[in-house]
């Protein structure tokens, strides 16, 4: 009976040091930053058309080391996550996986990352590729809603 004890009270440790070691590895969202969807793409168009809001696209490759500081360093800037959270549905797209490979070749993604303003029907307003920093960021989201404007008067 006492190893019995023994043996439950160690297992119990060791699922506690395992979800306490399991929690604090997890990425913390940084809220000040860009903040990125995480339903499908068709659930994004639908809340893009609802909202009225363009979708800001980024399409990487997890291998890919730009991507990763575009994350690391652009993503999580606090004036481009205002800007961007305000004007934009924000969505990115693993281009191996899901509904990335399927976007990937509908854009015509040659190079990671891409960078693309769509309209809420999927239509490509403008694209960037490769890295860049938040104040560029952010004056390519301005140039695209600019655009916009236009097309929607137009139209």
């Amino acid at each position: 009976m006492r190893i019995r004890l023994i043996f439950v009270t160690a297992l119990i440790s060791i699922w506690s040091i395992q979800s306490t070691f399991a929690q604090s590895n997890k990425p913390i969202a940084n809220a000040s930053g860009i903040q990125f969807f995480e339903g499908t793409w068709d659930e994004a168009l639908a809340l893009s058309k609802k909202e009225g809001k363009p979708i800001f696209l980024d399409v990487y490759a997890t291998w890919c080391g730009p991507c990763k500081m575009l994350k690391r360093n652009t993503f999580s800037n606090a004036e481009a996550g205002k800007y961007f959270n305000k004007h934009f549905i924000n969505v990115a797209l693993d281009g191996e996986k899901g509904d990335g490979i399927k976007m990937a070749r509908k854009l015509n993604v040659q190079a990671y990352p891409s960078l693309f303003i769509l309209d809420s029907n999927g239509n490509k307003l403008m694209t960037k590729t490769g890295y860049i920093q938040a104040k560029e960021l952010i004056k390519f989201g301005k140039q695209a809603m600019a655009r916009g404007t236009k097309l929607a008067v137009l139209n």
